[in-house]
C-alpha cells in the first residue's frame, strides 16, 4: 500500500509547544537530515545539579574558613542600620550561630552587670559572657528604639523576631558591598574561635565559650592558631 502523505494543519498547533518552529516541519526535517549526514553533531544536554556545583565549591582551596577581626569592623561599616551592625558585633563576639543570634531575648542580658546568657542550640552548653563596652553602648541605643516590653533584642521592620533568612541577605550585601563578596553569617562564629585561639586560649576554656559539648569540635581552630608554636625553640 502506497504510503500517504500527510501535511500537518498549520491551525493545529502542538501541546505545550509555542515556538513556531515546531509548527512548521521543514526546519524539522532539515534538521534531521544535516544530522544523519553528520553535517550538524548533535550532543546529548549536560545537567549541572546543584550538588555537583556544591561539590566543585567545597574542593576549593581557596575558600572562606572564617573572618578576621578587621573583615569584621569591614562589615559592620557596610552594614545599614545600627541593628545591623549590633548583630554582626554581637555573633562575632560571642561566636553566636545565627538561631542564637536571632533568639536572643532581653531576659537573657543584663546591662547593668555587663553580662549575657547564651543560650546555645544543637545541644550545646550553655554559658555566661561578659558584654564589651561597644556592645553595651550598641545594645542600649538599640533598646531605646524598640517598643517597651519587647521580647526579643533584634527585632524586623514589622515588629517581629528578626528571620534567619533577612539575616542572611542582609550579611550578603554587606559583605558584597565590602568587597566580600564570599561570606556568610557562621563565619562570624568561626572568625570568633579563630581571634580567641590566637590571643591564646586554651582547647578547653575555647570550647567552654563557644558551647561545645564535645572539644573535639573545638580543636579545628587550634590547627588555625597562628601563634601555637611560638617560643618552643630558644636560640
Amino acid at each position: 500500500m502506497a504510503s500517504k502523505n500527510i501535511v500537518p494543519d498549520p491551525e493545529k498547533r502542538q501541546a505545550g509547544c509555542q515556538s513556531s518552529h515546531f509548527d512548521n516541519p521543514a526546519p524539522i526535517a532539515v534538521s534531521k537530515t544535516a544530522a544523519s549526514a553528520t553535517v550538524v553533531e548533535l550532543r546529548p544536554r549536560t545537567i549541572l545539579t546543584t550538588r555537583g556545583r556544591a561539590a566543585t565549591r567545597a574542593g576549593d582551596g581557596d575558600k572562606r574558613t572564617y573572618l578576621t577581626e578587621n573583615e569584621v569592623e569591614e562589615l559592620m561599616k557596610a552594614a545599614p542600620t545600627a541593628r545591623d551592625r549590633t548583630m554582626i558585633l554581637v555573633g562575632y563576639t560571642h561566636g553566636l550561630r545565627v538561631s542564637e543570634l536571632v533568639n536572643l531575648r532581653w531576659s537573657h542580658i543584663n546591662l547593668d552587670t555587663g553580662r549575657i546568657a547564651v543560650k546555645r542550640r544543637k545541644n550545646g552548653d550553655d554559658s555566661e559572657h561578659v558584654l564589651r563596652g561597644r556592645e553595651i553602648r550598641a545594645l542600649k541605643a538599640l533598646r531605646r528604639t524598640q517598643p517597651i516590653g519587647s521580647p526579643f533584642v533584634f527585632l524586623s521592620y514589622q515588629g517581629a523576631p528578626m528571620s534567619r533568612q533577612a539575616f542572611d541577605k542582609m550579611f550578603r550585601a554587606a559583605g558584597a558591598k565590602a568587597g566580600l563578596p564570599d561570606v556568610h553569617p557562621h563565619l562570624l562564629r568561626h572568625g570568633c574561635g579563630y581571634r580567641l585561639v590566637n590571643t591564646g586560649m586554651d582547647t578547653l576554656s575555647l570550647a567552654a565559650y563557644l558551647g561545645h559539648a564535645n572539644v573535639q569540635n573545638t580543636k579545628r581552630y587550634a590547627k588555625m592558631s597562628a601563634t601555637r608554636f611560638e617560643g618552643l625553640w630558644q636560640d
